[in-house]
């Protein structure tokens, strides 16, 4: 590492080698010789074969990956026009052949053709990760569907539910995400064979006027390259729409993941719930004790940056007038990179966190028990009506001693005393161990929060997770720092 310049964090801290090589310069450089063969080859298969020649194909293949760096930069430097510098450079290691590399090709053949290859690949990446993080929150949710804790709403205290029900509504969000990634695969096409602004005027010339052959070769090319699809039409480059939609759903995995940290921090500053805690972890420099949520914090802040992204490929795609304007270059080259290398952070963190997440049943207990008698009012109401008690009479007695017990807890910090006023008031027929016994249950306030979750798991995620059974758990979770 050259501690000279600037480091990219996201490689040197967050992501894993996987999407980083995806993102290289030789990933790039090499796919660029990957497109200059599938051109020749088509070319030399549909009939210009006295101009490619097999030989001329074969040399280039002979030197796919054998690229001069040195050469290549050397000669960028000098034209300032990096795919005319590469071109240079693999015709210094293919004589024969370096008469047609790039024939009839503009700029954006290879630069679009290996954008989209190497997005594709990021892609399969990102859905491998958001179905491993479903996969650990099933396991948790089937683990924790019947304890229950506090529901909240404005983040103050409403009806419980369990544990697994509330994560089943990140389950289903990531099953959002990976519906849309789905549907986005299926819109990465290739640029294909086009010409310089899609027209493919340059090689309708090379096969004289035969418009067949030159559809032929937009078809044949993609599918060298390894693409089951080809975009009908495009200007100098595919369309900027495609790089705002994928960035919109890559965005959509930083806002569930976002969510989802917020909502742990929230439950690891009330003790009930927490993030993995590294043996020999520390939380603070200054206070020993503390247990902080590193890693949500860290995933919210990679997620705010990855959402922020959308704003610029908007603005991008919008502003390509008419058939390209090279405002779109510079942008592409940091925000593509860095919107899927965000992505693949996040998930990184996401399944390390969600792996061995911590509960502690003690202490939901304890946030409940302080405002399970509040809730229990209705159903003591009802019991007290069964024992012959005027619900009127009842009703007015609750309402007296549930304001007192809010004040004792607001105003003196003391626990929550309601069953206690109520058992030792003589018009109520229960007394406090029986107010306990009968209405201190998180349970019986539920509802169906464990069969929706057993339900939900059953039906709708096993089945959406049944294709991606081979990716399950074949992931590398481990954090650098």
């Amino acid at each position: 590492m050259d501690r000279e310049v600037y480091q990219e964090p996201l490689v040197s801290r967050y992501t894993s080698r996987e999407m980083q090589e995806l993102f290289s310069e030789r990933t790039k450089f090499e796919t660029w010789r990957k497109c200059w063969i599938a051109l020749a080859e088509a070319q030399n298969e549909l009939g210009l074969d006295d101009i490619v020649t097999s030989e001329m194909v074969n040399e280039l293949k002979e030197h796919a990956t054998d690229i001069d760096y040195d050469i290549a930069a050397k000669k960028e430097k000098e034209i300032r026009h990096d795919v005319m510098a590469h071109v240079y450079a693999y015709g210094q290691k293919c004589p024969n052949a370096e008469s047609i590399i790039h024939l009839g090709a503009t700029s954006q053949f290879v630069g679009c053709n290996t954008d989209l290859l190497v997005q594709k690949k990021a892609l399969s990446l990102i859905i491998k990760g958001v179905v491993n993080v479903i996969a650990n929150l099933v396991r948790f949710c089937r683990e924790y569907k019947g304890l229950a804790t506090p529901g909240s709403t404005h983040y103050q205290p409403a009806q419980p539910t369990t544990v697994g029900k509330r994560n089943t509504l990140y389950i289903q969000d990531l099953l959002m995400d990976l519906d849309y990634l789905e549907s986005l695969q299926s819109q990465v096409k290739a640029r294909g064979a086009k010409g310089t602004v899609g027209t493919q005027a340059t090689f309708l010339e090379l096969f004289k006027d035969n418009h067949k052959k030159v559809r032929e070769l937009d078809k044949l090319v993609s599918a060298k390259l390894g693409f089951s699809d080809v975009f009908s039409v495009t200007g100098q480059t595919y369309t900027r729409k495609l790089d705002m939609k994928t960035v919109e759903t890559l965005a959509g995995i930083g806002a569930t993941a976002h969510k989802f940290a917020v909502d742990l921090r929230l439950l690891s500053n009330l003790k009930v719930q927490e993030e993995p805690f590294a043996k020999g972890q520390v939380g603070s420099s200054a206070m020993a004790y503390k247990r902080n949520p590193m890693r949500s914090e860290r995933m919210t802040g990679l997620a705010r940056k990855l959402m922020g992204l959308s704003a610029d490929f908007s603005a991008t795609y919008a502003n390509q007038w008419f058939e390209r304007t090279l405002d779109d270059s510079a942008i592409r080259r940091m925000d593509i990179p860095q919107a899927f290398l965000l992505t693949d952070a996040i998930l990184k963190l996401f399944m390390n966190i969600t792996e061995q997440m911590v509960v502690y049943p003690k202490q939901i207990e304890y946030h409940l028990n302080q405002e399970l008698p509040f809730m229990a009012t209705e159903k003591i109401l009802m019991a007290c009506v069964e024992k012959g008690k005027s619900r009127q009479e009842v009703h007015e007695i609750i309402k007296i001693h549930s304001i007192a017990a809010g004040k004792v807890v607001k105003e003196e910090g003391r626990a929550n005393d309601l069953f206690a006023r109520l058992g030792n008031d003589e018009t109520v027929p229960f007394s406090r161990q029986e107010l306990e016994d009968l209405f201190l249950d998180g349970s019986q306030f539920t509802g169906r929060a464990e069969a929706q979750t057993e339900e939900f798991l059953n039906e709708v995620v096993e089945p959406r997770l049944k294709p991606y059974m081979d990716q399950l758990g074949d992931v590398d979770t481990s954090l650098s720092v």
